[in-house]
């Protein structure tokens, strides 16, 4: 950036020496808009990576077509490509654009946007390119966007110089009608329009192309970031605790898809139109005809522009107060719709509980609710959408006729002609198009701004949960001294803040099997997760022997989709155990009759019954071999004396696994050597006191 800061002062200094010498006020303007892009620029390293892209090709811009137009003033221009001189007009354009990215770097909303964007183009990992017709190539993905969208951005810029380019054809096309010059009517048409025609075609098939390619290349890598961040140190597990994020499925799959396509859709389309305005109005501005004030002898110059600026401004305030309710409303139809779906996956999920306890009708009663909340959204949304169409296609009808209405008196009047008339018609047409660009999308942008919010909070949960084991809070597992485990001074909390257990002093794996025991409610479960390293709330130290491999395994186990054998291997590849090592395990499982049915591909969650699904997570210990394996009521569903077989399971298969049981049997005494109790304490929370006692056979 400062490199290039340095080359729009040096051309901006340049072109104001020059312009004195000459008198060239277009070479003066440039001159001092190139001083501000110059400062603008300099200070651009402090700004988003997303914006600096837009800095960094406004000033090559700015750098190259000022450059040509002062070597065109100094005469040393080819006289044979007099018509590529680019105007001082344009270089002033280009260094405003630049100068607008600098200033709408400081709005909030912008900032937010830029900031959710940017990582994507600053992310270091290698991807492989495709561009015909050359072979695959290993990039950076942060350096293949920022091509990508350099080259739209450039791309969008041309396609603007062809539809100008075109605009003076129709000028020409309908004067050589009107002068009924055959010669110059087949010129226009065949050597005029079909060429920029063609390449207006081109241009945009190459646009398709290029941005399908930068949209789903960014969505991959914004999809798998948040997932990552979701997933990385179970920060699922601790966001669904804190109910601060609802819904994190939709925002990952629905919210970064709409946020990347509606950036895209926002930022080039925006940055076209306002290069149509700038372009266009000089057409209207140039145009050779004045109004007079009514009433007065004083010309407006430019009337033609002035009327379609003030017509466009108004008609996007009039929208935005119209529009303003939907940005909300949009935001609750997506919250709203995101329960319905999940209510239904629920009820996929429990089908087998909610047809035994013949739950259907509250289901459907359930189901009735949410969708009528979705319905009761939805009416205050079409009604908001309702008035501003209303006045949208109404202001758009209006467009067909007010620039004829303006220009009638001077065509009939004879002061212009017919193919100024239609080209200056054509230009306020694109210049009010421009200005009417929020009121166009205004409902795209009250989806665009829920995305953003949804995304955002859903980053803040993130960092939340990611935060909660920050300095001295959270459970923060340490070096144990020797092979037990220890827990010390630990506070185990709710997610609300109240107390639930008070660890003193406990030491765990003293003996091979523990057992413990104490009433619902006391925080067991929440033990267990806090040595695990998942249970966020609280303070304390957890300390774990040197490379030591935990394994917990909860009362209803989770069954990934896909075959039996990923099942069993899960959360390892499913080729990492061999075909001995998987019988073996469900044999001592009593799971040997589906042996045969390994890699067929099922619902095993609902396929299974609930002592299948326990029994197949012990079998998944048995293959892992953990050093520690905590056993939350992992063996409710089982009978007695399959319980006590599988315990004999695991003693013959896991020799040297310190086991750590919750149960409320007293036939799991016996399976253990020693004892822990959830005791009571005055203040309402429980504390774990260790009792040891000799295994009784």
């Amino acid at each position: 950036m400062r490199p290039l800061s340095i080359a729009v002062a040096v051309l901006a200094v340049i072109a104001l020496i020059l312009g004195q010498q000459s008198g060239s006020a277009g070479a003066i303007g440039m001159g001092v808009i190139g001083l501000l892009l110059a400062a603008a620029t300099w200070r651009a390293v402090a700004i988003a990576t997303f914006l600096r892209i837009f800095s960094i090709i406004f000033g090559v811009e700015y750098v190259l077509t000022g450059a040509a137009f002062l070597v065109a003033q100094s005469g040393a221009w080819p006289q044979a490509w007099q018509a590529l001189v680019p105007p001082a007009s344009l270089t002033i354009t280009i260094a405003v654009f630049g100068l607008i990215v600098y200033a709408i770097s400081f709005v909030p909303g912008i900032a937010r946007i830029a900031r959710l964007a940017s990582p994507y183009f600053e992310a270091p990992e290698l991807t492989t390119g495709h561009l015909w017709p050359l072979k695959p190539f290993r990039i950076g993905a942060g350096r293949l966007g920022t091509l990508l969208l350099v080259f739209l951005v450039v791309l969008n810029q041309l396609q603007v110089a062809i539809s100008l380019r075109l605009s003076f054809f129709n000028r020409d096309f309908y004067n050589a009608i009107q002068e009924k010059d055959a010669g110059s009517f087949w010129y226009q048409l065949i050597y005029v329009f079909s060429v920029w025609a063609a390449i207006s075609v081109v241009s945009n098939l190459i646009e398709i192309v290029a941005n399908y390619t930068l949209l789903i290349r960014w969505r991959r890598w914004m999809a798998e970031k948040f997932s990552a961040a979701w997933l990385g140190n179970s920060n699922h597990y601790r966001v669904s605790l804190a109910g601060n994020a609802d819904n994190p499925d939709q925002r990952i799959a629905e919210d970064t898809r709409a946020f990347v396509n509606q950036t895209y859709n926002f930022a080039l389309p925006l940055l076209t139109q306002v290069s149509t305005l700038v372009s266009f109005s000089i057409i209207l501005w140039s145009i050779p005809v004045a109004s007079v004030l009514p009433g007065t002898d004083i010309t407006i110059p430019g009337f033609i522009f002035w009327m379609a600026l003030i017509y466009s401004v108004a008609a996007t305030w009039i929208a935005h107060m119209i529009g303003k309710p939907l940005i909300g409303l949009e935001f609750e139809q997506e919250k709203r719709e995101a329960n319905f779906r999940f209510s239904l996956a629920r009820l996929r999920e429990y089908s087998e509980q909610i047809a035994l306890m013949r739950g259907e009708n509250a289901e459907q009663k359930h189901l009735s609710e949410r969708f009528g909340d979705i319905v009761s959204n939805f009416y205050r949304l079409v009604w908001a959408r309702v008035r501003l169409t209303t006045f949208t296609l109404s202001f758009g009808q209006a467009n067909v006729v007010v620039p004829y209405i303006l220009l009638a008196p001077h065509y009939f009047s004879g002061k212009i002609t017919l193919g100024i008339m239609t080209q200056v018609a054509s230009a306020f047409d694109r210049v009010q198009t421009a200005m009417s660009f929020f009121i166009d999308r205004y409902q795209s942008i009250a989806s665009y701004v829920a995305s953003i919010n949804r995304l955002t909070t859903f980053e803040a949960a993130i960092a939340q949960a990611q935060a909660a084991n920050a300095g001295d809070k959270g459970i923060h597992e340490v070096p144990a001294k020797g092979d037990a485990m220890h827990v010390d001074e630990a506070t185990l909390s709710l997610p609300n803040g109240q107390p639930i257990v008070r660890v003193n002093d406990l030491d765990l794996g003293t003996t091979r099997r523990t057992l413990v025991i104490g009433p619902s409610g006391s925080g067991k479960s929440t033990l267990f997760r806090a040595i695990a390293g998942i249970w966020p709330f609280g303070q304390g130290k957890v300390g774990i022997p040197a490379g030591a491999e935990i394994m917990l395994l909860p009362q209803r186990p989770y069954l990934p989709q896909g075959s039996l054998r990923a099942a069993l291997a899960y959360p390892a590849p499913l080729d990492t155990y061999n075909e001995a090592e998987i019988k073996a395990a469900m044999q001592l499982t009593k799971l040997g009759h589906l042996y045969e049915r390994l890699d067929e591909v099922d619902l095993w969650g609902q396929r299974l019954s609930g002592g299948e699904q326990q029994r197949l997570a012990v079998a998944r210990a048995l293959l892992a071999k953990p050093d520690w394996l905590f056993l939350d009521e992992a063996t409710a569903s089982l009978d007695e004396k399959l319980e006590g077989e599988i315990y004999a399971a695991m003693e013959q298969a896991l020799p040297q696994t310190r086991i750590v049981s919750i149960g409320h049997r007293s036939t799991l005494r016996a399976m253990h050597d020693s004892i822990v109790i959830m005791q009571p304490n005055e203040d309402g929370t429980f504390s774990p006191k260790a009792e040891s006692r000799e295994m009784v056979g």
